[in-house]
Protein backbone atom coordinates (compact mmCIF):
# COMPACT_ATOMS: atom_id res chain seq x y z
CA UNK A 1 0.00 0.00 0.00
CA UNK A 2 0.69 3.59 -0.16
CA UNK A 3 2.25 5.23 2.60
CA UNK A 4 -0.69 6.68 5.23
CA UNK A 5 -3.31 5.11 2.77
CA UNK A 6 -6.95 5.81 3.14
CA UNK A 7 -9.34 2.76 3.18
CA UNK A 8 -12.38 2.26 3.47
CA UNK A 9 -14.38 -0.99 5.30
CA UNK A 10 -17.74 -1.86 4.65
CA UNK A 11 -19.05 -3.85 7.40
CA UNK A 12 -18.05 -3.81 10.74
CA UNK A 13 -18.14 -7.38 11.90
CA UNK A 14 -15.64 -9.49 13.26
CA UNK A 15 -13.39 -9.42 10.50
CA UNK A 16 -14.04 -5.42 9.14
CA UNK A 17 -13.33 -4.32 11.92
CA UNK A 18 -9.65 -6.27 12.55
CA UNK A 19 -9.12 -5.12 9.24
CA UNK A 20 -9.69 -1.82 10.17
CA UNK A 21 -7.78 -1.62 13.64
CA UNK A 22 -4.90 -3.42 12.30
CA UNK A 23 -4.55 -0.97 9.59
CA UNK A 24 -5.04 1.76 11.63
CA UNK A 25 -1.84 0.47 13.58
CA UNK A 26 -0.03 0.99 10.88
CA UNK A 27 -1.59 4.54 10.37
CA UNK A 28 -3.74 4.47 7.68
CA UNK A 29 -6.25 6.20 7.82
CA UNK A 30 -9.54 4.29 7.91
CA UNK A 31 -13.37 4.75 7.28
CA UNK A 32 -16.19 2.73 8.52
CA UNK A 33 -19.69 1.73 6.84
CA UNK A 34 -22.37 -0.80 7.90
CA UNK A 35 -25.76 -0.44 7.71
CA UNK A 36 -26.07 -1.57 11.50
CA UNK A 37 -25.89 1.64 13.49
CA UNK A 38 -25.10 -0.07 16.90
CA UNK A 39 -22.18 -2.11 15.20
CA UNK A 40 -20.86 1.05 13.54
CA UNK A 41 -20.76 3.33 16.57
CA UNK A 42 -19.34 0.00 18.48
CA UNK A 43 -16.51 -0.42 15.91
CA UNK A 44 -15.81 3.88 16.03
CA UNK A 45 -15.82 3.45 19.71
CA UNK A 46 -13.13 0.65 19.51
CA UNK A 47 -10.31 3.19 17.61
CA UNK A 48 -11.45 1.16 14.33
CA UNK A 49 -12.05 4.51 12.10
CA UNK A 50 -14.57 7.09 11.43
CA UNK A 51 -17.47 6.73 9.99
CA UNK A 52 -17.91 7.33 6.43
CA UNK A 53 -20.50 9.49 6.25
CA UNK A 54 -19.58 13.24 6.55
CA UNK A 55 -15.73 11.97 5.55
CA UNK A 56 -14.13 14.54 2.66
CA UNK A 57 -15.04 13.40 -0.78
CA UNK A 58 -12.87 11.64 -3.39
CA UNK A 59 -11.66 7.98 -4.04
CA UNK A 60 -9.69 6.09 -1.40
CA UNK A 61 -7.21 3.56 -2.03
CA UNK A 62 -8.75 0.64 -1.22
CA UNK A 63 -12.69 -0.36 -0.36
CA UNK A 64 -12.39 -3.61 1.97
CA UNK A 65 -16.03 -5.13 1.86
CA UNK A 66 -16.78 -7.25 5.00
CA UNK A 67 -20.04 -8.64 4.31
CA UNK A 68 -21.30 -12.14 3.76
CA UNK A 69 -20.49 -13.71 0.15
CA UNK A 70 -23.78 -13.13 -1.14
CA UNK A 71 -23.56 -9.62 -0.66
CA UNK A 72 -20.72 -8.61 -2.48
CA UNK A 73 -21.55 -8.37 -5.38
CA UNK A 74 -24.53 -6.28 -4.62
CA UNK A 75 -22.09 -4.22 -2.75
CA UNK A 76 -19.07 -3.95 -5.02
CA UNK A 77 -20.96 -2.36 -7.79
CA UNK A 78 -22.51 0.06 -5.63
CA UNK A 79 -19.20 1.16 -4.40
CA UNK A 80 -17.92 1.24 -7.88
CA UNK A 81 -20.95 3.58 -9.03
CA UNK A 82 -19.63 6.16 -6.97
CA UNK A 83 -16.26 5.44 -7.26
CA UNK A 84 -15.31 4.92 -3.87
CA UNK A 85 -12.08 3.45 -4.17
CA UNK A 86 -9.48 2.90 -6.89
CA UNK A 87 -9.34 -0.88 -5.96
CA UNK A 88 -11.81 -3.33 -3.91
CA UNK A 89 -11.31 -6.14 -2.68
CA UNK A 90 -13.80 -8.50 -0.04
CA UNK A 91 -13.11 -10.76 2.77
CA UNK A 92 -16.02 -13.59 2.34
CA UNK A 93 -14.68 -17.03 2.77
CA UNK A 94 -16.26 -18.17 -0.66
CA UNK A 95 -14.75 -17.23 -3.82
CA UNK A 96 -16.32 -18.07 -6.81
CA UNK A 97 -19.92 -17.12 -6.28
CA UNK A 98 -18.91 -13.29 -5.41
CA UNK A 99 -16.70 -13.62 -9.03
CA UNK A 100 -19.62 -15.18 -11.13
CA UNK A 101 -22.13 -12.63 -9.04
CA UNK A 102 -19.60 -9.85 -10.20
CA UNK A 103 -19.61 -10.25 -13.52
CA UNK A 104 -23.54 -11.08 -13.61
CA UNK A 105 -24.37 -7.42 -11.98
CA UNK A 106 -21.46 -6.14 -14.86
CA UNK A 107 -19.11 -4.73 -12.40
CA UNK A 108 -15.74 -3.85 -12.93
CA UNK A 109 -13.43 -6.72 -12.79
CA UNK A 110 -10.11 -5.06 -13.00
CA UNK A 111 -9.93 -3.21 -9.66
CA UNK A 112 -11.52 -6.30 -7.74
CA UNK A 113 -9.60 -8.64 -6.16
CA UNK A 114 -11.22 -11.38 -4.24
CA UNK A 115 -9.86 -11.84 -1.46
CA UNK A 116 -10.26 -14.17 2.00
CA UNK A 117 -8.36 -14.07 5.52
CA UNK A 118 -8.10 -17.33 6.89
CA UNK A 119 -8.64 -15.94 10.32
CA UNK A 120 -11.48 -15.80 12.88
CA UNK A 121 -13.00 -16.26 16.14
CA UNK A 122 -16.02 -18.47 17.63
CA UNK A 123 -17.47 -14.71 18.73
CA UNK A 124 -18.69 -12.57 16.14
CA UNK A 125 -19.29 -8.24 15.90
CA UNK A 126 -17.04 -5.68 16.84
CA UNK A 127 -16.38 -6.23 20.18
CA UNK A 128 -14.27 -9.58 19.12
CA UNK A 129 -12.64 -7.85 16.38
CA UNK A 130 -8.35 -7.60 17.53
CA UNK A 131 -5.94 -6.09 15.87
CA UNK A 132 -3.50 -8.82 15.84
CA UNK A 133 -6.31 -11.44 14.58
CA UNK A 134 -4.38 -12.11 10.91
CA UNK A 135 -0.68 -11.84 12.04
CA UNK A 136 1.14 -15.09 10.51
CA UNK A 137 -2.13 -16.34 9.10
CA UNK A 138 -2.39 -17.11 5.20
CA UNK A 139 -4.74 -14.55 3.65
CA UNK A 140 -6.02 -15.90 0.13
CA UNK A 141 -5.91 -13.56 -2.45
CA UNK A 142 -7.98 -15.03 -6.32
CA UNK A 143 -7.25 -12.59 -9.03
CA UNK A 144 -9.21 -12.95 -12.17
CA UNK A 145 -7.90 -13.31 -15.46
CA UNK A 146 -9.16 -9.41 -15.58
CA UNK A 147 -8.18 -8.34 -12.22
CA UNK A 148 -5.31 -5.12 -12.95
CA UNK A 149 -1.56 -6.16 -11.60
CA UNK A 150 -1.50 -2.73 -10.04
CA UNK A 151 -5.09 -3.87 -8.31
CA UNK A 152 -3.41 -6.69 -6.81
CA UNK A 153 0.08 -5.44 -5.93
CA UNK A 154 -2.28 -2.99 -3.50
CA UNK A 155 -4.61 -5.74 -2.25
CA UNK A 156 -1.59 -7.76 -1.70
CA UNK A 157 0.38 -4.45 0.31
CA UNK A 158 -3.30 -4.34 2.53
CA UNK A 159 -3.30 -7.80 3.21
CA UNK A 160 0.66 -8.07 4.63
CA UNK A 161 0.02 -4.68 6.34
CA UNK A 162 -2.56 -6.32 8.88
CA UNK A 163 0.27 -9.16 9.00
CA UNK A 164 -1.45 -11.84 7.03
CA UNK A 165 0.60 -14.57 4.70
CA UNK A 166 -0.33 -14.03 0.76
CA UNK A 167 -1.18 -16.83 -1.00
CA UNK A 168 -2.35 -16.68 -4.66
CA UNK A 169 -5.13 -19.34 -5.38
CA UNK A 170 -7.73 -19.62 -8.07
CA UNK A 171 -11.33 -18.79 -6.97
CA UNK A 172 -12.85 -22.35 -7.43
CA UNK A 173 -9.69 -24.43 -5.75
CA UNK A 174 -9.75 -21.80 -3.00
CA UNK A 175 -13.73 -23.07 -2.33
CA UNK A 176 -12.84 -26.83 -2.67
CA UNK A 177 -10.20 -25.93 -0.49
CA UNK A 178 -11.76 -24.37 2.41
CA UNK A 179 -14.29 -26.74 2.16
CA UNK A 180 -11.83 -29.34 3.20
CA UNK A 181 -10.83 -27.35 5.68
CA UNK A 182 -12.55 -24.92 6.98
CA UNK A 183 -16.44 -25.48 5.84
CA UNK A 184 -17.01 -29.02 6.04
CA UNK A 185 -15.08 -29.07 9.64
CA UNK A 186 -17.23 -26.88 11.04
CA UNK A 187 -20.53 -28.89 9.72
CA UNK A 188 -18.92 -32.05 11.71
CA UNK A 189 -17.78 -30.19 14.53
CA UNK A 190 -21.48 -29.06 14.71
CA UNK A 191 -22.61 -32.56 14.20
CA UNK A 192 -20.60 -33.72 17.18
CA UNK A 193 -21.85 -30.81 19.24
CA UNK A 194 -25.48 -31.27 18.60
CA UNK A 195 -25.11 -35.18 20.17
CA UNK A 196 -24.80 -32.83 23.72
CA UNK A 197 -27.91 -31.02 23.30
CA UNK A 198 -29.42 -33.47 25.41
CA UNK A 199 -26.98 -35.32 26.92
CA UNK A 200 -27.72 -36.45 30.68
CA UNK A 201 -25.04 -34.25 33.30
CA UNK A 202 -22.96 -37.30 33.57
CA UNK A 203 -21.92 -37.31 30.50
CA UNK A 204 -21.00 -33.24 30.42
CA UNK A 205 -19.31 -33.63 33.90
CA UNK A 206 -16.61 -36.31 32.50
CA UNK A 207 -16.22 -33.79 29.20
CA UNK A 208 -12.35 -32.96 29.16
CA UNK A 209 -10.14 -31.11 26.31
CA UNK A 210 -11.03 -34.08 23.45
CA UNK A 211 -14.67 -32.66 23.16
CA UNK A 212 -13.61 -29.08 23.68
CA UNK A 213 -11.47 -28.98 20.97
CA UNK A 214 -13.64 -30.83 18.94
CA UNK A 215 -16.42 -28.87 19.38
CA UNK A 216 -14.89 -25.07 19.81
CA UNK A 217 -15.84 -23.94 16.56
CA UNK A 218 -19.55 -25.09 16.76
CA UNK A 219 -19.72 -22.35 19.09
CA UNK A 220 -19.95 -20.31 15.88
CA UNK A 221 -23.00 -17.77 14.44
CA UNK A 222 -25.30 -20.44 12.77
CA UNK A 223 -26.80 -17.79 10.75
CA UNK A 224 -23.49 -16.62 9.35
CA UNK A 225 -22.80 -20.17 8.44
CA UNK A 226 -25.84 -20.95 6.76
CA UNK A 227 -24.97 -18.04 4.47
CA UNK A 228 -21.41 -19.62 3.60
CA UNK A 229 -22.33 -23.14 3.60
CA UNK A 230 -25.10 -22.30 0.71
CA UNK A 231 -22.82 -19.92 -1.17
CA UNK A 232 -19.90 -23.49 -1.12
CA UNK A 233 -22.81 -26.10 -1.15
CA UNK A 234 -21.54 -28.31 -3.68
CA UNK A 235 -17.98 -28.67 -2.57
CA UNK A 236 -19.09 -28.94 1.50
CA UNK A 237 -21.40 -31.72 0.10
CA UNK A 238 -18.39 -33.67 -1.22
CA UNK A 239 -16.37 -33.82 1.65
CA UNK A 240 -19.24 -34.64 3.92
CA UNK A 241 -19.76 -37.32 2.09
CA UNK A 242 -16.71 -39.22 2.52
CA UNK A 243 -16.35 -38.47 6.10
CA UNK A 244 -19.69 -40.00 6.41
CA UNK A 245 -18.74 -42.79 4.71
CA UNK A 246 -15.69 -43.16 6.61
CA UNK A 247 -18.32 -42.90 9.93
CA UNK A 248 -20.95 -45.25 8.76
CA UNK A 249 -18.03 -48.12 7.99
CA UNK A 250 -16.62 -47.31 11.23
CA UNK A 251 -19.87 -47.59 12.83
CA UNK A 252 -20.87 -50.99 10.64
CA UNK A 253 -17.25 -52.55 11.91
CA UNK A 254 -18.25 -51.02 16.12
CA UNK A 255 -21.40 -53.05 15.62
CA UNK A 256 -19.65 -55.88 14.53
CA UNK A 257 -17.19 -56.94 16.43
CA UNK A 258 -19.21 -56.85 19.40
CA UNK A 259 -20.79 -59.74 18.66
CA UNK A 260 -17.28 -61.67 16.96
CA UNK A 261 -15.08 -63.52 18.52
CA UNK A 262 -11.41 -62.27 19.51
CA UNK A 263 -10.15 -63.33 16.55
CA UNK A 264 -12.56 -61.87 14.18
CA UNK A 265 -13.00 -58.42 16.24
CA UNK A 266 -9.16 -58.01 15.80
CA UNK A 267 -9.45 -58.66 12.13
CA UNK A 268 -12.58 -56.39 12.00
CA UNK A 269 -11.00 -53.53 14.09
CA UNK A 270 -8.23 -53.08 11.72
CA UNK A 271 -10.32 -51.16 9.60
CA UNK A 272 -11.29 -48.44 12.24
CA UNK A 273 -7.35 -48.73 13.01
CA UNK A 274 -6.87 -48.00 9.74
CA UNK A 275 -9.22 -45.05 9.84
CA UNK A 276 -7.30 -43.61 13.07
CA UNK A 277 -3.99 -43.64 11.10
CA UNK A 278 -4.84 -41.94 8.49
CA UNK A 279 -6.13 -39.52 10.65
CA UNK A 280 -2.50 -39.37 12.46
CA UNK A 281 -1.50 -38.85 9.20
CA UNK A 282 -3.59 -36.05 7.70
CA UNK A 283 -3.27 -34.20 11.51
CA UNK A 284 0.89 -34.71 10.82
CA UNK A 285 0.45 -32.56 7.42
CA UNK A 286 -1.26 -29.89 9.20
CA UNK A 287 1.55 -27.16 8.45
CA UNK A 288 3.16 -25.88 11.87
CA UNK A 289 4.04 -22.79 13.51
CA UNK A 290 4.69 -19.87 10.82
CA UNK A 291 3.45 -22.21 7.85
CA UNK A 292 6.53 -24.10 8.43
CA UNK A 293 6.97 -27.94 8.60
CA UNK A 294 4.96 -29.58 11.51
CA UNK A 295 7.07 -29.28 14.74
CA UNK A 296 6.99 -32.40 17.44
CA UNK A 297 6.52 -30.78 20.76
CA UNK A 298 6.52 -32.00 24.41
CA UNK A 299 3.83 -31.75 27.07
CA UNK A 300 4.94 -30.32 30.69
CA UNK A 301 1.74 -30.51 32.50
CA UNK A 302 1.77 -28.09 35.34
CA UNK A 303 -0.80 -27.98 38.18
CA UNK A 304 -1.83 -24.19 38.90
CA UNK A 305 -4.42 -23.03 41.46
CA UNK A 306 -7.05 -20.81 40.26
CA UNK A 307 -6.19 -17.45 41.27
CA UNK A 308 -4.40 -14.18 39.10
CA UNK A 309 -1.18 -14.29 38.10
CA UNK A 310 -0.74 -18.25 37.84
CA UNK A 311 -0.17 -18.26 34.11
CA UNK A 312 1.90 -15.17 34.62
CA UNK A 313 4.31 -16.31 36.63
CA UNK A 314 4.97 -19.62 34.31
CA UNK A 315 5.80 -17.64 31.38
CA UNK A 316 8.23 -15.31 33.51
CA UNK A 317 9.86 -18.55 34.99
CA UNK A 318 9.73 -20.00 31.24
CA UNK A 319 11.59 -16.81 29.98
CA UNK A 320 13.84 -17.05 32.76
CA UNK A 321 14.66 -20.64 31.87
CA UNK A 322 15.07 -19.26 27.93
CA UNK A 323 12.49 -21.81 27.28
CA UNK A 324 9.88 -20.86 24.41
CA UNK A 325 6.18 -21.42 25.02
CA UNK A 326 4.90 -22.66 21.59
CA UNK A 327 1.23 -22.97 22.91
CA UNK A 328 -0.54 -23.71 26.20
CA UNK A 329 -4.20 -25.20 27.06
CA UNK A 330 -5.86 -25.45 30.69
CA UNK A 331 -7.93 -27.89 31.61
CA UNK A 332 -9.95 -27.03 33.97
CA UNK A 333 -10.90 -29.58 36.89
CA UNK A 334 -14.73 -29.57 38.09
CA UNK A 335 -15.66 -28.44 41.63
CA UNK A 336 -12.33 -27.61 42.30
CA UNK A 337 -10.23 -24.45 42.65
CA UNK A 338 -7.35 -26.02 40.81
CA UNK A 339 -6.61 -26.74 36.76
CA UNK A 340 -3.56 -28.42 34.50
CA UNK A 341 -1.92 -25.89 32.46
CA UNK A 342 -0.25 -28.04 29.22
CA UNK A 343 3.04 -26.45 27.65
CA UNK A 344 3.46 -27.12 24.41
CA UNK A 345 7.70 -26.98 24.06
CA UNK A 346 10.38 -28.19 21.78
CA UNK A 347 11.16 -31.43 23.61
CA UNK A 348 14.95 -30.37 24.46
CA UNK A 349 13.18 -27.68 26.86
CA UNK A 350 11.17 -30.12 28.31
CA UNK A 351 13.09 -30.62 30.83
CA UNK A 352 15.03 -27.66 31.82
CA UNK A 353 11.38 -26.06 32.13
CA UNK A 354 10.08 -28.95 34.00
CA UNK A 355 13.35 -28.36 36.56
CA UNK A 356 12.82 -24.70 36.90
CA UNK A 357 9.02 -24.61 37.32
CA UNK A 358 9.49 -27.09 40.18
CA UNK A 359 12.44 -24.97 41.67
CA UNK A 360 9.66 -22.58 42.04
CA UNK A 361 7.01 -24.54 43.89
CA UNK A 362 4.85 -25.77 41.03
CA UNK A 363 3.82 -29.82 40.94
CA UNK A 364 5.13 -31.22 37.19
CA UNK A 365 4.45 -34.49 36.78
CA UNK A 366 7.99 -36.43 35.72
CA UNK A 367 8.26 -36.67 32.37
CA UNK A 368 8.89 -39.74 30.26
Amino acid sequence: MTENPRVVVIGTGLIGTSVALALRGRGAEVLLSDADEASLAMAVELGAGTPLSGAPAGPVDIAVLAVPPAAVAGVLQEAQKEGLARYYTDVASVKARPVMDAIAHGCDLASYVPGHPLAGRERSGPAAARADLFLGRPWALCPTQATDPEALEAVTGLARSCGAEVHLVDPVEHDKAVALVSHGPHVVSAAVAARLERAPDVALDLAGTGVRDVTRIAASDPALWVGILTANAEPVAEVLDAVAADLALAAAMLRASAGAGPDVADVIMAKVGDLLGRGNAGRARIPGKHGGTPSAYTLVQVVIPDRPGELARIFEAAGDAGVNIEDVSIEHSPGLPVGVAELSVRPEAAQPLAVALRERGWAVPVLP
